[in-house]
């Protein structure tokens, strides 16, 4: 046996409830056993506090359990191991949106949190763009996806000491979440900013975000929502650059 294949046995030995072979059978065996499962536990803890409330302690130890069993450490740090648990919470809870919404929004700000840093673009100097042929930069820290449920009220409810009930919204909306100075945001988005900052994202055109609004709400009404969106986002510290073509 080289190397390797000793070192494989002994991951599978400890992510595994059952002796296996080619790792000797001793009492440091369970030592190793729990204190490697005990530091995956308290990261994954660590990592989604209100999910832990929300779903109680039985709940999200079942579902750690599963996912030590699922995935082992695939990186350097600790911290990375939190990275795919949302994989093991649609597998082990299909039907429960708004489980994976709640562990997305975690993650989310956590990742923005550490993300890289970009400066805002400052008001003054929007004053010599081209509009027809500007291209918006947004922050490296954003972040999307699509929402069913009313997972950003949850969140905020079990971040100030509430019990919070989910519930499906009536349309598919939107999540957002991004860092501001240093403060992680979220903000719930309705379909149209949704789609709106998914377009910028995507192709960062400010003639197509335009051509985008005007396509779902008419020409006026399309018009005036690109200039208040971008006012807002431009507010919010969203945009950290501007380009033209």
């Amino acid at each position: 046996m080289n190397l390797a294949d000793l070192q494989g046995d002994f991951q599978s030995m400890l992510a595994a409830s059952m002796p296996v072979a080619g790792v000797p059978a001793g009492p440091g065996r369970a030592v190793y056993q729990n204190n490697y499962r005990a530091q995956l536990v308290g990261c994954l803890e660590e990592s989604y506090p209100q999910l832990r409330a929300f779903i109680g302690e039985e709940a999200f130890l079942h579902a750690a359990a599963a996912h030590i069993k699922r995935r082992p450490p695939h990186a350097w740090t600790l911290d990375a191991y939190a990275d795919d648990f949302c994989d093991t919470l649609q597998a082990l809870f299909p039907d429960n949106p708004d489980l994976h919404e709640l562990a997305w929004i975690e993650h989310a700000l956590d990742q923005a949190f550490i993300g890289p840093d970009a400066v805002p673009v400052a008001a003054d100097a929007l004053a010599a763009v081209d509009w027809d042929h500007a291209r918006l930069q947004l922050t490296p820290t954003l972040h999307l996806r699509t929402a069913a449920t009313n997972s950003a009220d949850v969140w905020f409810s079990l971040r100030d000491g509430g019990s919070p009930e989910s519930e499906m919204l009536p349309a598919p909306a939107g999540l957002l979440v991004w860092r501001r100075g240093f403060v992680s945001c979220l903000r719930a988005l309705d379909a149209i900013e949704y789609a709106a900052l998914t377009q910028l994202q995507r192709e960062g055109s400010f003639v197509g975000l335009c051509t985008l609004l005007v396509e779902r709400l008419g020409e006026e009404q399309g018009i005036a929502s690109a200039g208040a969106m971008l006012a807002d986002w431009l507010g919010s510290e969203l945009i950290t650059g501007v380009e033209n073509e």
